[in-house]
């Protein structure tokens, strides 16, 4: 039997357009809040609302858009957010002060949780049952890509260019997105299913009931990630390792990029607790390097084991809510997904932020090595004991 086809243009089409999204994304995240402090005379608090709002608009926008994405259409609903996503980037060349910036940000994280959710239920719609795991890997590679181009590329333009070429380069990145969309072919769903949407409100309407258990392990796992995200840079000042530290994330991409297409196979073939399991040790043990780290060596070593943990964690984990979901529910197994995760890494830094003036960020990172490592027994409960029932299940499928 011939293998399924994977790299279709259909599916690279979509990877693209959540690479672009998302590079714009991790591009801003690293320089609007020095931004709102230069041009808008912020003070800290603000900053970091500037910073963070987006983060709660993409999870309303994705909240929002996971009950309605079934009987809008998925090309349908990828077009509004893109359409958003432009609008709310060209108003960052209006200056109104900065509560204006913060609604701008909070609007412009609202357009991204609505196109991502499209990208996300359309590539998941479009990858092959059996390659399901692999499939989700290589598309969220599209993300890791993001995370290391983007932070160098916004880095770069704010020590060499203006802040409105900045956003003129955002602006650039959104039409081209909005024009490759055009060659989107996204599956059609039955009548009766978006019939089905449209019936009488119920709260399931807004998550996916089967991808909540392990929507649970993702939220605390992205909960730990978000002290990497928001405080390797303040914790590399504390130790004078700051020229390392800007090649954490780069560390962290090849580490994935690595490992993705092999843990997505072994997944495929083997099931998720073969690659859970290593990836929780992992990831444990990179967040007990960095608390632990003197050295850059360390520094980056902590960054790689991260990557191999929480970026093949956080590719398993959509996957596994993805299986586990009936097609015709697929928009809001992905939505529900993702709202977990942007929980963990929107609300992780300002949670833990509030402990960071009675420990140490070295502690920080201890305490959390530990929380990866106890949270694989709640991956255990509400995932891994049941993962060869839900393999077999599938199978006879």
């Amino acid at each position: 039997m011939s293998k399924a086809k994977l790299w279709t243009n259909n599916f690279i089409i979509v990877s693209s357009i959540n690479f672009l999204l998302t590079l714009v994304f991790y591009l801003l995240v690293v320089i609007i809040g020095v931004y709102a402090v230069d041009e808008y005379h912020a003070t800290a608090s603000q900053a970091g609302l500037v910073t963070g709002i987006f983060i709660v608009g993409t999870l309303i926008g994705r909240l929002f858009i996971g009950r309605k994405i079934d009987s809008i259409g998925y090309k349908r609903t990828l077009f509004i957010g893109l359409g958003l996503y432009i609008l709310t980037i060209s108003l960052y060349f209006i200056h109104l002060g900065i509560t204006f910036l913060i609604i701008t940000r909070f609007v412009h994280g609202i357009a991204l949780g609505i196109a991502s959710t499209a990208t996300g239920t359309i590539v998941a719609q479009i990858i092959p049952a059996t390659r399901k795991g692999e499939g989700v890997g290589y598309y969220s590679m599209s993300t890791t890509l993001a995370t290391a181009i983007g932070p160098f590329i916004g880095l770069y333009m704010n020590q060499h260019a203006s802040a409105q070429m900045i956003f003129s380069l955002c602006l650039a990145l959104g039409i081209i997105s909005l024009l490759t969309a055009f060659f989107v072919h996204a599956p059609a769903l039955e009548s009766a299913t978006k019939k089905a949407e449209l019936t009488e409100f119920k709260p399931f309407q807004l998550i996916e009931p089967k991808a909540v258990p392990i929507s649970w392990v993702t939220l605390v796992i992205a909960f730990c990630y978000s002290s990497v995200l928001s405080f390797i840079n303040f914790y590399a000042i504390e130790m004078d390792l700051v020229s390392a530290a800007s090649f954490f994330f780069l560390v962290y991409s090849i580490a994935v990029l690595i490992s993705r297409p092999f843990t997505g196979r072994l997944m495929d073939v083997k099931g998720a607790n073969y690659v859970m399991y290593p990836a929780f040790i992992l990831f444990a043990a990179g967040m007990l390097l960095l608390g632990l780290a003197h050295s850059s060596f360390n520094l980056l070593l902590g960054g790689a084991l991260v990557g191999l943990g929480f970026g093949n964690m956080q590719s398993c984990t959509q996957a596994i809510a993805v299986k586990l979901t009936p097609p015709e529910r697929m928009g809001l197994a992905t939505s529900t997904f993702f709202i977990f995760l942007d929980a963990g890494l929107g609300f992780g830094p300002y949670l833990l932020g509030l402990f960071i003036p009675t420990i140490s960020y070295r502690s920080l990172y201890i305490i959390l090595g530990v929380v990866v490592l106890a949270s694989s027994g709640l991956y255990f409960l509400l995932h891994g004991k049941k993962e060869k029932t839900c393999l077999n299940a599938l199978a006879r499928q």
